[in-house]
């Protein structure tokens, strides 16, 4: 045997082993999901139920309420579910973070900025644009493709039926929703940066290297409606969901999206440092979960990074660019 024929054997090896560890760590965070949900849905439902009362009984009466108010108009009951309220979420939650980016305050917040001295603070002209381009998104390619999906999702179901759905149910509906979008997200985003297509569409989410919380839906139309529309819509349309459902999930989305751009490691909210660390070097940290990531290797120099190991909860006040700093550089 010779010696590039040996030198290939060891090679093939590691990736095998590496696409093999990869379907271990993702059956076992599958499994392991579906043990804990199987084991603690009982107890959920019980401190649920005991809470809004029997049954969900408090949601049901709320949602029989809407639907007197709106004269059982379904597409009003579906326009406010799936535009309206996520929309007031997603703005609201913005709103907040544009006041420390234009500002710098409260200090108490901004010093847990991920990229120090980036945006700090943010020029107030490049945000007003991209304000316009994520306002165009939402108006004229996120609301009449949810108008779209309408029919479709009356032709499924009963989208705004009377009767809401289980609380089980509704968990399960989650769990496929975040992994039909994981799949759909990380291969669409992937797609989007290959170099025939990056530099005419996907490049204009990347004039951001130090993100910002709108910018999660700064983006060209084609990538709007193919990689930030289409991931999220289609978990509800496989599965014929309830409006209230849609509205839950939707409003989680844009809260989970815009936490992963605003910039800020903020205690007690999940992590943004994996797609942080994608605005600032391009080819890294594609997905949502990390779990194709992991497949596919594309998080590789990720994990040999400060950020690497700043990606996690942060459960107390002390901002981890403090706790785990960079490592000081080298002096030639």
């Amino acid at each position: 045997m010779g010696k590039s024929e040996t030198s290939t054997v060891p090679e093939s090896r590691a990736q095998d082993g590496q696409v093999w560890d990869s379907m271990k760590i993702t059956a076992f965070v599958l499994g392991t999901g579906l043990l804990t949900f199987a084991a603690f849905r009982n107890t959920l439902t019980w401190h649920l139920q005991s809470f809004w009362g029997a049954s969900g009984d408090f949601w049901q009466a709320l949602w029989g309420k809407l639907y007197d108010y709106y004269g059982g108009n379904e597409l009003a009951l579906y326009c406010l579910g799936t535009m309206v309220i996520p929309g007031l979420t997603f703005w609201l939650f913005n709103a907040v973070l544009m006041v420390m980016d234009l500002t710098g305050k409260p200090y108490f917040l901004t010093r847990y900025r991920i990229q120090l001295g980036k945006n700090d603070p943010v020029d107030p002209g490049k945000l007003k644009e991209a304000v316009k381009v994520v306002l165009f998104n939402m108006v004229f390619l996120s609301l009449p493709m949810v108008l779209l999906m309408y029919p479709f999702m009356k032709w499924r179901g009963n989208p705004c039926g009377t009767e809401l759905p289980t609380f089980h149910w509704v968990l399960l509906e989650l769990t496929v929703f975040v992994l039909v979008e994981e799949i759909l997200f990380y291969y669409s985003h992937r797609l989007f940066h290959h170099p025939s297509l990056y530099k005419h569409i996907h490049k204009q989410h990347h004039e951001w290297t130090a993100p910002v919380g709108v910018v999660s839906v700064y983006a060209h139309p084609v990538e709007h409606i193919f990689a930030n529309m289409l991931p999220s819509m289609a978990g509800p349309m496989l599965l014929g969901s309830h409006v209230a459902t849609i509205m839950l999930w939707l409003c989680l989305v844009l809260v989970s999206t815009t936490i992963s751009h605003c910039g800020y490691h903020l205690p007690f909210l999940p992590s943004p440092e994996f797609h942080d660390f994608h605005h600032l070097k391009f080819n890294q940290c594609y997905g949502v979960l990390g779990v194709f990531d992991r497949l596919h290797g594309t998080d590789l120099i990720f994990k040999q990074t400060k950020a690497y190991e700043r990606h996690l909860l942060l459960l107390n006040l002390t901002p981890l660019s403090q706790s785990i700093p960079d490592a000081p550089k080298k002096i030639d």
